[in-house]
């Protein structure tokens, strides 16, 4: 089996994604501009920072299945269907560490440790600094999406005594954590909104000036799903002018986040670079390759993929 991963992945990295496949298959880790030279060899393509499209495609001459993490927004699912190419997410597989990085934002952000440990480091005087903060007992937490990720979110934050609101594209859907309402009454009356949906077309800028001038001058926009769900300028104005209270973000409309980008500039703004669903530097989430390896175990044995996307197969 031969296996293409694209993505940015350090010398270490790529040693323990390998170590995660079994040793007869062919690995190859490559940076996403150099995709080119190597995609015709390629039985299996694990993509990231590419976009899956039919012009690659028709160069994809041996690939069998396209395997993403959570999102697969850039994935032709359609173009690959045609070609008989089967597609699958992972979606759940990471759940439980993006829902852990999102608490660990909101506390970060209500409890000012970025801002603290900075100025502790910076010698400042403790004495003067100022700043303001809060607890998480009774505040509203809103999860946009109460998939996976959502309704683990939902959990923990019940731990913190928060008060729970979701909203779900999925009627059917219910918690004894969460108090299911509309998109309007969650962007209302939430303190904290986190976003815990896929990014298509229908949840592309779904957070833009009129979102935001719904929330309260004081809320939390907290997001580790994808950054484009988000319109960036209009989010960058809303921090600026107070708008919204802060905003802690771990995606970003284009990744790697600018150097230059604005928001490495605001106070209000708690910065991580998509991270979250994994749990340390080296890229490696131990569940989520398992899912991988078995899932590219099924394709050589011609059996039906696990959270297959194709609609036709």
């Amino acid at each position: 089996m031969n296996v293409l991963i694209t993505g940015y992945f350090t010398d270490y990295s790529k040693q323990r994604v390998t170590q995660a496949f079994p040793k007869d298959w062919s690995i190859r880790i490559v940076e996403p501009e150099r995709i080119e030279s190597f995609i015709s060899e390629a039985n299996v393509l694990i993509p990231e920072h590419i976009q899956v499209n039919e012009d690659l495609l028709n160069k994809a001459h041996n690939l069998k299945f396209v395997q993403t993490g959570a999102g697969f927004d850039n994935v032709d699912i359609e173009a690959c269907t045609k070609k008989n190419i089967w597609v699958s997410n992972a979606a759940g597989v990471n759940a439980n560490a993006v829902a852990e990085h999102i608490m660990a934002l909101i506390l970060g952000y209500y409890k000012n440790i970025s801002y603290l440990d900075q100025a502790m480091k910076n010698r400042e005087d403790e004495t003067k600094l100022v700043y303001v903060g809060g607890e998480l007992a009774g505040k509203t937490i809103g999860t946009i999406g109460f998939g996976a990720i959502g309704s683990r979110v939902a959990e923990l934050a019940k731990a913190f005594r928060m008060k729970v609101l979701a909203y779900d594209t999925d009627p059917n859907r219910q918690s004894d954590d969460a108090e299911m309402v509309d998109l309007d009454t969650l962007i209302a009356k939430s303190d904290v909104i986190t976003l815990n949906i896929f990014l298509n077309e229908s949840t592309r800028h779904l957070v833009d000036k009129q979102f935001l001038a719904k929330m309260k001058s004081d809320a939390l926009l907290v997001n580790t799903a994808r950054g484009p769900i988000i319109c960036e300028e209009d989010l960058i104005e809303a921090l600026k002018n107070n708008v919204i209270g802060g905003a802690c973000l771990d995606v970003f409309t284009v990744e790697p986040l600018s150097v230059d980008s604005e928001l490495r500039t605001l106070k209000n703004v708690v910065l991580t670079p998509h991270t979250a669903g994994m749990p340390d530097g080296t890229k490696f989430h131990e569940k989520r390759y398992q899912f991988f390896v078995e899932n590219i175990e099924r394709i050589q044995r011609n059996e039906t993929p696990y959270s297959h996307l194709n609609q036709l197969f």
